[in-house]
């Protein structure tokens, strides 16, 4: 019995050592797995460092920045005298030209050497290093610079007599996001490349096409001209837009960028021309994100308009033969009031009231459709209201039509005037050979077709010319000569031709 204790005392020490056995075994797996976590998170964490450093490296403009050449070339763009002042009328009439004749090529052109933009660097440059005296210069510049161009613009208009709207003109009325987004980035796009040690001078180029500044003070003066005040508002606006949207890019890439502030001796002046540039700046910025959200809403609501459209109205099938007109739609939309979508339709089959009213609550899923007003137009049986949609649509399209009008009528009468000679047009080659070949003598063969008048009346007369040869007889002429004028009143058809002799010179 005490050997069999004994032996329980000998396995006891064995059973306990193999629990602290097991313990250790979980900790150096704990352990472990710490071990590998660290070193997953420190090469996560190198590979982050990595990629920060490469994006730092490649988009950091700040180290390959010269503040020195593009503090000047800024400043010397700003003055508006001399060669610049030449330079920008000549852009201006270029650019008007372009318009007038829906050259795009040539618009491009005039923008290449419009001067405009300088001013507008310097107004967001003297905002961002805190200069009054430099942002006075350029405002002045910038303001005298716009007026020339829109004077310059509407003189041409003004006496030049081909004044027809196009799609290079119509463009420039109705500004949207797109040219908000456009001016902005373009603004960004000049500034850095100005920054750069070694100017990039296509993406200047390119800068200056796409944010378009010379076209629309264009169709500035093409509106004034014209008197039509909604085209200039709408051209000064994209006009507007591009100046602001530049501006701000300008002064936020210089910001960025960090270039010297200007450095007054009197602290009080100091601190009153930095108010004054944050005011300014501040000025600057309100317009431009009231400017960007206006347009963005407006965006929105034309998108969910087409898409309520393309959804439930395109969808509706006519039994009677009616369809809509697609390229008639209007959507205006009105900030602070009633919006407006207005469908038109064509054939004797009017739109039921209960699918008007199904497409009234379908609109109101729409969050900037909800308070729109929804327009039918046409659709109707009654011919009284037919002919007060196509009276309407006559009357919205009327200087459309009258410019037609009067290219067709300018037309029909060079036609007309052509075709009293085509009356007496008559096949010479075919009749020179036939009389070269039934009379013998014939050496030369003429035409004309002779205008004359007896004071009365004015009449077109066709003359055939005929030269003998010298050998040829005077009574043989004269007898052929008469043969040959009965001939051609027969081979031509007109009792007015005539054949005449030409002597030897």
């Amino acid at each position: 019995m005490e050997k069999n204790q004994g032996a329980e005392a000998q396995k006891d020490p064995v059973q306990d050592s193999g629990e602290p056995s097991i313990q250790q075994d979980q900790q150096q797996e704990q352990a472990k797995q710490k071990q590998e976590a660290e070193k997953v998170k420190k090469d996560v964490g190198t590979a982050l460092d990595s990629l920060k450093s490469f994006l730092s490296e490649l988009l950091n403009i700040r180290h390959n920045t010269d503040e020195g050449n593009t503090r000047e070339g800024i400043i010397n763009d700003i003055p508006f005298k001399g060669h610049t002042a030449w330079i920008l009328i000549c852009s201006i009439l270029i650019a008007s030209v372009g318009l007038n004749a829906n050259s795009t090529a040539v618009v491009i052109g005039a923008m290449l050497i419009s001067p405009l933009m300088g001013p507008i660097l310097g107004i967001g440059f003297s905002i961002a290093i805190n200069d009054i005296d430099l942002l006075r210069r350029s405002m002045k510049n910038f303001g005298v610079m716009v007026v020339l161009s829109i004077l310059t613009a509407f003189l041409f208009f003004e006496f030049f007599p081909l004044q027809d709207e196009n799609s290079e003109l119509l463009a420039r009325t109705a500004p949207d996001v797109r040219d908000v987004l456009i001016a902005f980035f373009g603004g960004l796009a000049l500034v850095v490349a100005r920054a750069k040690k070694g100017t990039i001078a296509s993406v200047i180029f390119g800068v200056a096409i796409a944010t378009a500044l010379m076209p629309p003070l264009c169709t500035v003066g093409f509106g004034l001209a014209i008197g039509n005040f909604q085209y200039a508002g709408g051209a000064m606006y994209l006009f507007t837009i591009n100046t602001i949207f530049i501006g701000l890019a300008t002064f936020l890439v210089i910001k960025y960028l960090r270039f010297p502030m200007v450095r007054y001796a009197n602290s009080k002046k100091r601190k009153r021309i930095g108010q004054i540039a944050s005011l300014v700046a501040i000025l600057v910025t309100l317009p431009a994100i009231y400017t960007f959200y206006q347009v963005w809403r407006e965006s929105i609501f034309k998108r969910q308009a087409q898409e309520f459209i393309n959804k439930n109205v395109k969808a509706y099938k006519f039994s009677e033969g009616g369809f809509f007109l697609d390229k008639y739609t209007s959507l205006e939309y009105n900030e602070g009031e009633e919006s407006v979508v207005e469908l038109v339709f064509m054939g004797d089959e009017s739109i039921p009231e209960t699918v008007v009213e199904t497409w009234k609550q379908q609109m109101k899923s729409y969050n900037y459709l909800d308070n729109a007003t929804l327009k039918i137009q046409g659709g109707r049986n009654d011919e009284a209201d037919r002919y007060q949609y196509v009276n309407e649509l006559y009357e919205a399209k009327k200087e459309e039509i009258a410019n037609k009008d009067e290219r067709i009528s300018v037309l029909e009468t060079e036609v007309e005037r052509l075709m009293k000679y085509a009356y007496n047009d008559v096949p010479f080659n075919e009749i020179s050979r036939e009389l070269q070949i039934t009379y013998d003598g014939v050496s030369r063969i003429g035409f004309a077709n002779q205008i004359v008048t007896d004071f009365s009346k004015t009449d077109t007369i066709p003359v055939f010319y005929i030269q003998w040869d010298k050998k040829k007889t005077s009574k043989s002429k004269k007898s052929d000569l008469n043969k040959i004028h009965k001939w051609l009143q027969v081979r031509t058809g007109n009792e007015k031709v005539e054949a005449r002799q030409v002597e030897e010179e």
